[in-house]
């Protein structure tokens, strides 16, 4: 399965509503990952831009989309993004199918 790192930062309500109340953001996080036959492998609160940084394994695009959607959805997310990761291996694979195709693109001219 594919690899994501989903990044979110939680509307400042979302915080008021956190710091009055705390509960296990991983719990939930983990709860709706595994609803769409993903798997959570670590979420992260962190400084920054995001207030937290995940690693998800999930079935493909569409299913790490519709997780994505679910959140934003919610209203307590102020911004977030998704990066599709890949293995050393993957990559290895690209490049070289990369260097087998190189001749066939034009770069421009200026």
């Amino acid at each position: 399965m594919p690899f994501y790192l989903y990044q979110l930062a939680y509307s400042g309500e979302a915080i008021k509503a956190m710091v009055a109340d705390p509960t296990d953001r991983e719990a939930a996080a983990r709860k709706l990952v595994e609803a769409l036959g993903g798997k959570l492998h670590h979420l992260f609160f962190a400084f920054g831009q995001y207030d937290v940084v995940c690693l998800i394994e999930a079935p493909d695009d569409v299913v790490m989309m519709a997780g994505a959607a679910a959140v934003g959805s919610s209203g307590t997310v102020s911004a977030s993004a998704t990066t599709k990761l890949m293995t050393s291996s993957e990559a290895m694979a690209a490049l070289k199918k990369a260097g087998e195709v190189t001749a066939a693109y034009q770069p421009p001219h200026g």
